[in-house]
């Protein structure tokens, strides 16, 4: 008798560490513990990573993080100037392990799915190998799911479903045909662990992007596949969100005064992801990580907890705001 309840002590004290480190971390506990005991970002030196929507953002975070630790890049966006700027901040921030002849510009529009393959080929006869493949562009979404209209829904599966699919297929086989390795990661979103309002194409944009990848995960066991989910972060997204009217942009910018985790962080620890290979990651500030935990986990208590708290509350976690904020 004694050594159930000793059983049943320690798995209540369990639950409780898990619901308060979840609470406290800005990532998932794995992901944490990488951070610390795992492989560093220097393990992917000299490496040559494709990063694309890699113009603003995560993409240019990441791009500078990894520059910091001498890994070769290819920077891709519609946004060429703009990548010219960050290929120069990458070399700056290289500390001399990058050159300019390591940094590749190549101008990119996702949509042009005719073009992956002549842009994937650019990047093959540049560096003559790609070892990393990181699908980072796409577009968010703010509409009510009764008003979106269907060219809105076609028109987001495009680019956030459709043409990472193609240009990963891309990657996938030339790292097959090659015996090579590789490595493709996908910028998906919490979204993509939990179903929450106001971006239904969004958000099942993002679960599409989960099941084609978990299945790549299945299929191919030499080949590694990442999927990164960022929560609340602060870049200039919302400016570029779809809304429920095709070729309607939200154009709204982040309020300075909300919670979301620093673009440079979220960047960080998607680039200790990379370093350590993981499957699944996520990062956020508290108490999304919570909730993102309870969503992975316990989906009957999350729908309990999303009905308790209401739309509002949960779109004011969302976007890094106060319980009760207007």
């Amino acid at each position: 008798m004694f050594l159930f309840s000793l059983v049943g002590f320690c798995v209540i004290v369990y639950y409780i560490i898990q619901f308060l480190v979840f609470y406290y971390l800005d990532s998932d506990l794995e992901l944490y513990l990488l951070s610390k005991l795992g492989k560093p970002i220097d393990t992917l030196r000299g490496k040559v990573v494709w990063i694309t929507g890699a113009s603003s953002g995560i993409g240019r975070d990441l791009a500078i993080v990894l520059a910091k630790h001498g890994v070769r890049l290819c920077l891709s966006s519609r946004k060429q100037s703009e990548l010219f700027k960050v290929k120069q901040e990458c070399v700056e921030a290289s500390r001399g392990y990058l050159h300019a002849n390591d940094v590749l510009v190549l101008p990119m529009d996702m949509l042009e799915i005719d073009n992956h393959k002549k842009c994937f080929d650019k990047v093959i006869d540049y560096f003559k190998t790609l070892d990393i493949l990181v699908n980072n562009a796409g577009r968010s979404q703010r509409a009510e799911w009764n008003t979106i209209q269907l060219k809105v829904d076609r028109e987001l599966f495009e680019l956030d479903v459709f043409a990472v699919v193609n240009l990963s297929r891309i990657a996938l086989n030339f790292f097959l045909k090659k015996n090579i390795q590789g490595h493709i990661a996908v910028t998906s979103s919490v979204t993509g662990l939990v179903g929450f309002p106001n971006s239904a194409t969004y958000t099942a944009a993002k679960h599409a992007l989960h099941g084609y990848f978990e299945t790549l995960q299945n299929e191919c066991f030499n080949i590694d596949v990442t999927i990164f989910c960022p929560g609340p972060t602060a870049t200039n997204f919302l400016q570029e969100c779809f809304t429920n009217t095709p070729g309607e942009k939200y154009n709204k910018p982040v309020n300075a005064d909300d919670k979301r985790l620093t673009s440079e962080r979220c960047a960080e620890l998607y680039a200790i992801a990379l370093a350590n290979k993981t499957p699944l990651s996520w990062a956020g500030t508290k108490p999304m990580n919570f909730i993102f935990y309870i969503g992975c986990y316990y989906p009957n208590v999350k729908r309990l907890l999303i009905k308790t708290l209401g739309i509002s509350n949960i779109d004011n976690l969302r976007n890094g705001r106060p319980l009760g904020s207007n």
